[in-house]
Parts: structure tokens; sequence; C-alpha cells
């Protein structure tokens, strides 16, 4: 690594005039490292506000229901692909260069999609925001790590914690709100100022590294190919997937094909290209190489939660966008109300306790909810999400400060891409395990459910009887009205059931992780006048 990419450290015998005690960092560092916070918070926040939003997009674009999923889509193909690249542009290009691009790029973008009159203009706007905002992501985590002295981690870490989680969290709810206050333009309207003001501030502010160019004439674009093909060809497998039946359709089958030689093509260029599009080395370090399978664990829990949740109040409770926000809204209460909590606890608790207290929390919570109903409300869901949200600041902090903060500087940028990058994945493995168990076994509960309201059985023959008794009154045609009304009771019980056995799969997936915490390695107690990294 030359000399001009290393990290400005703030060691006791270089520590500029003006440096705030508390935090370690002059007042221009620390505002522009907060502008780039919010910009990441915008970037991610991205991923999930269309989500209670994408009938009032459908309507607008007059899209079709196999094509709206993709305004979703496209944003986390292009954001996937980005996330490690930008290890090696921060590098090549400085940190302030690439996230000045970042934000103006998204900005732009953002805006963009406001203007979207078609389906395919929408995705191909969508595809740009995603790829360009990608790049903000790592590049907060890695400053994070480099700029503060090891004794304020746990300061700064709560921070960048609470806002990679809490983004995608209340994600459904601002876009509910806005759609439904104003009109879903303003999804991505809402971006266009607040990016300007980042753009200004990060251009004024941020010169934390220098750049190397000279990388840039060693760009390795094989290897690029092979990551972009391996990557977006995965995450369309996943998103797809369970929709198609997986490899019984051929699209699904060929992009599946496609990521197993964009891997092959990716992996080869790592181990022998004289500067790797990503570096795969700090994978060596124990700690990051398990404290990237519970980010992936974590992103189960982040994203598969913030889908599950929402799925269960629009199609057993019936809940509007809205009504799906503000309960929604518990969990990023939780969370706010948490991140001091961890900061202070990191400082005084071993950190793999802390993990441990984290996954259990999450364990607790959803096998709260196996015994899911379908008259569960607001107040039934509250206790399930504020585990959830505790157990998220719980879990990211001490996760953050095990996997990056063992690492040398120069490692820094590119482990902070594969860092950030194993937590979106494993958001996409989550999705696409929740959305097949979701379907095998609603039918298997359908089947059963069947066998009990089938004729011949009395409670059933009963049942019925009261039910065509009661619409016949109302109803010309009673009869048939009460047969379709007991069919989607059944149909009903059936999805809740489906749900349950989601809840408990990742009850199991969250406990094992806790078991596994203890397999890290403790890092060095730091001094707590320390600051030097």
């Amino acid at each position: 690594m030359s000399r001009s990419e290393t990290p400005r450290t703030n060691a006791a015998s270089d520590v500029p005039p003006g440096t705030l005690a508390w935090i370690g960092v002059t007042p221009r560092q620390l505002a522009g490292f907060m502008a780039m916070v919010f910009g990441m918070f915008m970037a991610i926040l991205d991923i999930q506000i269309v989500s209670a939003s994408l009938s009032e997009i459908q309507a607008g674009l007059s899209a079709s229901s196999d094509e709206i999923p993709w305004v979703q889509t496209a944003y986390l193909i292009a954001e996937v692909v980005m996330i490690p690249l930008s290890g090696f542009l921060a590098r090549a290009l400085s940190t302030r260069v690439l996230f000045l691009s970042a934000a103006i790029g998204f900005t732009a973008a953002s805006a963009l999609c406001a203007t979207a009159t078609s389906i395919d203009q929408m995705i191909v706007y969508r595809a740009l925001q995603g790829f360009i905002g990608g790049g903000m992501i790592p590049s907060v985590f890695a400053v994070a790590f480099s700029l503060f002295p090891p004794s304020k981690r746990n300061i700064v870490s709560p921070i960048i914690g609470l806002v990679a989680t809490l983004a995608p969290t209340i994600g459904p709810t601002v876009g509910g709100y806005l759609s439904n206050a104003f009109s879903w333009h303003w999804l991505f309207l809402v971006n266009v100022g607040p990016g300007i003001l980042v753009a200004i501030a990060v251009y004024f502010l941020v010169d934390f590294d220098k750049p190397n160019h000279s990388l840039l004439r060693r760009f390795d674009f094989v290897g690029l190919a092979g990551m972009a093909v391996m990557l977006g060809s995965l995450e369309y497998v996943l998103e797809e997937g369970p929709r198609y039946d997986w490899l019984d359709d051929r699209t699904i089958a060929t992009f599946a094909a496609l990521t197993v030689v964009g891997a092959i093509v990716f992996f080869w260029r790592a181990a022998t290209a004289r500067e790797p599009i990503v570096e795969l080395r700090a994978f060596r370090d124990r700690n990051f190489a398990f404290g990237s399978a519970f980010s992936f664990t974590m992103g189960v829990g982040l994203y598969g939660l913030t889908y599950l949740y929402p799925v269960y109040l629009a199609q057993v409770r019936g809940y509007d966008a809205l009504m799906i926000g503000e309960t929604m809204f518990v969990t990023g209460v939780a969370m706010f109300l948490t991140a001091p909590i961890s900061g202070r606890l990191a400082s005084v608790l071993d950190p793999r306790v802390m993990m441990l207290i984290g996954f259990s929390g999450f364990a607790l919570g959803t096998y709260w909810t196996t015994s899911i109903t379908s008259d569960w409300d607001f107040w039934e869901l509250f206790i399930p999400q504020i585990l959830r949200g505790s157990s998220l600041m719980l879990c990211m902090v001490p996760i953050n400060n095990l996997s990056l903060g063992t690492l040398p500087p120069d490692q820094l940028k590119n482990a902070s891409g594969l860092f950030n990058l194993t937590r979106n994945l494993g958001g996409a493995v989550g999705l696409a395990v929740i959305n097949t168990l979701l379907n095998k076994r609603l039918d298997l509960h359908l089947a059963r459910l069947h066998e009990s309201v089938s004729w011949g059985r009395a409670v059933a023959e009963d049942q019925l009887a009261n039910m065509q008794q009661s619409m016949s009154q109302m109803l010309p045609d009673g009869d048939l009205s009460a047969l379709k009304q007991l069919a989607m009771l059944v149909r009903t019980q059936a999805n809740v059931l489906s749900f349950a056995d989601v809840f408990l799969f990742l009850t199991l997936l969250f406990a094992s992780a806790g078991l596994f915490t203890m397999l890290m390695r403790k890092p060095a107690a730091i001094p707590a006048g320390a600051g030097g990294h």
C-alpha cells in the first residue's frame, strides 16, 4: 500500500489542534463524517422505501404485477455489485471523490426516478440509483474505523450501526406516509434536497485520505465482469427463484449457471490479478470471517423480518401501507433507544457476550411469534418488535467492532465492502428462503386443512350449514357465498400456520448463531486514554 493511501490517524503525536477530546477528531472531520453518515442513511433507506408503495407505483406507471417487483430488484442487483467495488475505487480516487460522485449521482438518479413515465424507465433509473448509491455505504464504515481512535469506537459504532439497521426498518413507514400524504413521486423527490446538501458538505469537509491514481492503470476489467455477473445473477436468482419455482424455470436456471461462471472468473482473478477488484485476504482474519458470517445472519433478521411482518399484516390483517408503517415503527423506536445503551455496554462487556444476548433476543422474539394467529394485531406484535429492535443494536455494535476493529488500516476499505456485502446477501438469501418456506408450508397446511373440512366431517358440515343459513338471509346466493367464505377461512388459517413455521425456522437460526459467538477471538482491551491506532 502506498503512503498516499494510508488514512490519517489520530496518534497522540500528531493530533491536530482543535481536536474534540470526547471523540478524538476535529470539528471539521466530525462534520464531514456526519454528512457521510446521512448520505449512507439515504442510500440504505431507499432499499425499502418503495416496498410498502409498490401498488401505487404500479398504478402510476401502468405496470403489470410481474414487472413491478423489478423496481425493488433492479436497485438491489446494482447495489450489491457496487458495494464490494467501492473499496478499490476509494483507494484509487480517495474517499472524498468517491463519496462526492456517489452523492451527486444518487441525487440525480432519484430525480430521474420521480420523472419516470414507464416501468422500463423506472427500472433503469432505479438500477442507476442503487449502483451509484452503493458506493456510499462501505465508505462510512471504512472511515469510522480508520479516522476515529480505537478508544472512541464505542461512541461511533452505535451511530453507524443505528443508521445501517434503522434505515431499512423505517423504510416502509416513511414510504407509506409519503405515498399516502402526497404521491409515489415523493418516495424519490425526498432525496433531492438532502442529497445536494450532503454533496456540498462532503466537498468542503471531507479530506481523510489521498488518491492513488496508479491503481486505475491496473484496473481489472475481467475481475469486475466476473463479479458483476456473479453477484447480479445471484441476486436475480434469489429474488425471482421463489416466484418461479427455482431451477424448474429456464431463466432462473440460466442465471444460476451464470452465477457459477461469474464466480469462477471472479475468484480466479482475485487470486492471480496484480490489483484485484476485491481483495479477499481479510478473510484470513478469524474475527473478520466469523463477523461476516454473523453479519450475514443479522441481514436475515434485518431484511427478512422487515419483509415478513408487513406481508402478514397485509395478507391476513388487510392493513394498508400507512397502517403497516405505523405498526412497524415500534422496531425503529426500540433501536433508537437501545443505541446509546449498546455503546455503553460495548465498553464494559465482552463483545461476544453482547452478541450472544443479541442473538438470544432475536430468537426469543421469533419464538414468541410462533404462536401467531389471524387475530394478532399491533399489541400482540409489540413485544416481538421491541425484542427485534433491541437485539439488532446489541448485535450490530460488537459485530462491527470485532470484524473491522482488529484489521490493519490498509485492509479496511476492501474489508468494509465485503462486510457490508455479507449483510445484504444475508437479506437476499433470507428473503428467498422465507418466501420458499411460506409457499411450501402454505401448500402443506392447505392440504391438511382441506382434509379437516371435507364432506363427511360433521363439524365442518355443521359450520357450513350455519354459515349458509346466516348468509341466505342477506344474499340471494347465500349457499355459494358461505362456501367461498369457508374456503377463505381455511386459506387464511393455512397462511397463518405457514408464518408460524417460518418464525420457528428463524428461531433456530438465531439461536444457533448465538452458540457460535464464542468462537470469535476477544480483542485486546483498549486503554481508556488510547488515541492511536
